[in-house]
């Protein structure tokens, strides 16, 4: 796999992974909720550990093209705003449009 196209699926995995804990009343998309309903905090939970998973992609990815480059907090802090950013569609849909 080429750098470009690597970039692309780590792009495109997280505009799924972020909006995933918005779109299901299911926890990380598989395993019903006893309770039938995901609290926010719950949902934030899920978020954050999508984080996460995207990020070890992206870690593996670059692993697999070369050296990994080390990175800083100010990586860090600028991804997770822009995995907010690519969550918000989601929240939109189950926090503010009326069903």
């Amino acid at each position: 796999m080429n750098q470009a196209s690597s970039v692309w699926l780590v792009l495109l995995a997280a505009l799924a992974a972020a909006n995933l804990p918005f779109l299901s009343q299911r926890l990380f998309g598989v395993w019903p909720m006893r309770s039938g309903n995901k609290g926010l905090a719950l949902r934030l939970l899920e978020l954050a550990l999508l984080y996460l998973l995207v990020g070890g992609l992206g870690l593996a990815l670059e692993q697999s093209l070369g050296q990994i480059y080390p990175q800083g907090w100010e990586f860090y802090a600028i991804t997770a705003t822009l995995f907010l950013t690519l969550a918000f569609p989601g929240f939109v849909w189950r926090y503010l449009v009326r069903h």
